[in-house]
């Protein structure tokens, strides 16, 4: 690990960017250019002596996932994340597989959409990025350990997952999950992200495994979902799918149409959701 070439690297990083670039207020007066160091820490999910030591050339070696973390955080293109992994000692990811690194590109419409709730998601369910107004309506699910943010292993093992949708609606999400998974793993079945959830949700799911069974093939795309929200009431909302195809990755957007009730609501959710996103609200879409 070169921890020099490591420290100077983030910190030209971390100065080449504006709160703009990354979603965030220009607040009070900057006596330097680029992001504090406190917000590259907020959007890695980091602490900030954390990410201080690894500025200052002393911090410990930082794994895989916090690698993932701070490129997301610092808009870093492909080439840029392959050189922080190399500057580690670690290797790059493997581009075929589903890659857990959000373009610039598509963060920065992530960051753009301020009064609807967006996410970027990988083919087979991971919550990759959020804005603020989809963890106002689900939840702030990058708070939570890496494995719970699969929608599809959440819904399938935790309870508490399907508390957001209407009781009627749920037979229609468990088999959307299912049969879209049935297609990713079709359609990659060298990458072992998509095989291994299969396996695993097979072995502790009866009602997975029996739907597995069916073998209904079908992919994410637009529809009309509804939430059951706890402050501002029930959502009956657009879901748009915008698919980037070089990683696997999905922009999911949800939307009211102006002048109906759940637009009025989508409003309301933007002044009061807004308050209350500590890790222990966090839902499940």
């Amino acid at each position: 690990m070169n921890r020099s070439e490591l420290a100077d690297f983030l910190r030209r990083g971390r100065a080449r960017l504006t709160p703009s670039d990354v979603g965030l207020t220009p607040g009070a007066r900057r006596r330097t250019p680029g992001l504090r160091r406190e917000e590259v820490a907020s959007l890695a999910g980091m602490s900030v002596d954390y990410y201080t030591r690894l500025e200052q050339s002393r911090g410990p070696r930082p794994s895989r996932q916090m690698l993932t973390a701070l490129s997301r955080a610092l808009r870093l293109t492909d080439a840029e994340q392959d050189h922080l992994f190399h500057l580690v000692g670690e290797e790059p990811p493997r581009r075929e597989t589903a890659s857990a690194h959000v373009r610039p590109g598509l963060l920065l419409i992530l960051d753009r959409l301020h009064d609807t709730p967006a996410q970027v998601l990988n083919d087979y369910g991971d919550v990759l990025a959020q804005n603020a107004m989809a963890k106002a309506l689900v939840g702030d699910v990058m708070s939570r350990p890496h494995r719970d943010r699969n929608l599809t292993r959440r819904f399938f093992l935790d309870p508490t997952a399907r508390d957001l949708f209407p009781a009627e609606d749920l037979p229609a999400h468990a088999r959307t999950h299912v049969s879209t998974l049935r297609a990713v793993t079709a359609s990659r079945p060298d990458d072992p992200g998509p095989a291994a959830l299969v396996a695993e949700l097979r072995a502790a799911s009866d009602e997975f495994a029996a739907l597995w069974q069916e073998h209904e093939v079908s992919l994410r795309k637009r529809a009309t979902k509804r939430f059951l929200h706890p402050l501002v009431g029930l959502l009956d909302l657009d879901c748009e799918v915008m698919l980037s195809h070089e990683h696997h990755h999905l922009l999911i957007v949800h939307s009211a149409r102006p002048g109906t009730e759940a637009y009025e609501r989508l409003r309301l959710l933007r002044v009061v959701g807004l308050q209350d996103l500590s890790p222990s609200a966090a839902r499940t879409p």
